[in-house]
C-alpha cells in the first residue's frame, strides 16, 4: 500500500511522542526518528488551529537545510482548545489539576497540525475533535494525576488512558486525533505528495 509507494521516500518523524511513533509503525510505513528540540512559543494573536499549524510549522524550521530530495519530515503539534483558551502540556500536578477541573463536565476540542516537507513542497493539515467530560470528582483528577503520566500530553491527559474511560462520554471526530495524530490526515496527505511527484 502507502510503504510500497513511498519506496523512494526517506520518512522522517520528528517527534518524541511514543504515541505518534507507534502510530506510523501501526500504518506500515518505514521512518527514521529526529529530534531537535526547539521552544514551542507563538504569538499571542493566534486563534484555535492557527496555533498548531504555527507551531508544527515551527517545529519543521530546524531541519531545512538538512533535507535530501527524497525525504518527507512529518512535524505536528496538538492543543486542547477550551473556553476560548489553549491548553498545553501542564508543569506541575497543580497545572494538570487545574486543567482538569476547568473540562470538568464540559465539551473541549483537540486540535492537532501536521506540516509535511520536502525540500521543494510544504502542506500543513489540521484536525479538531469535540470531546466531552463527565463531571468528575477532586479525588479522581487527583488518582489520575499519581497514577498516571500527565506532563507529556495537551491538556494533561491521554483519552487512551483511565480518564477517558471513566470520563468521556460524548466523541465528535476523529478518537485518534485526540491521542495526537489524525491518522486519516497524515495517510491522505503522503498518498498526495507521492503523486505529485
Amino acid at each position: 500500500m502507502l510503504n510500497e509507494k513511498l519506496k523512494n521516500h526517506n520518512i522522517i518523524l520528528a517527534s518524541g511522542s511514543p504515541r505518534r511513533q507507534q502510530f506510523f509503525k501501526d500504518l506500515g510505513l518505514h521512518f527514521e526518528i529526529r529530534l531537535i528540540p526547539i521552544k514551542e512559543e507563538y504569538p499571542p494573536t493566534l486563534r484555535h488551529f492557527e496555533i498548531t499549524n504555527y507551531l508544527s510549522q515551527l517545529k519543521s524550521m530546524p531541519y531545512l537545510e538538512e533535507l535530501k530530495d527524497d525525504d518527507i519530515l512529518i512535524t505536528s503539534d496538538t492543543i486542547v482548545w477550551l473556553d476560548d483558551i489553549a491548553l498545553g502540556k501542564p508543569r506541575s500536578d497543580q497545572e494538570a489539576f487545574n486543567m482538569l477541573s476547568s473540562m470538568s463536565g464540559k465539551t473541549h476540542e483537540v486540535i492537532t497540525s501536521v506540516c509535511m516537507r520536502t525540500k521543494n513542497y510544504q502542506k500543513t493539515v489540521s484536525n479538531v475533535t469535540k470531546v466531552t467530560f463527565k463531571s468528575f470528582t477532586e479525588e479522581e483528577i487527583s488518582y489520575y494525576i499519581k497514577n498516571f503520566s500527565p506532563y507529556d500530553k495537551a491538556g494533561a491527559y491521554g483519552i487512551q488512558e483511565w480518564i477517558g474511560l471513566i470520563g468521556v462520554t460524548k466523541l465528535e471526530g476523529s478518537y485518534f486525533n485526540v491521542m495526537g495524530l489524525p491518522t486519516h490526515l497524515v495517510y491522505e496527505t503522503l498518498n498526495d505528495i507521492v503523486e505529485m511527484q
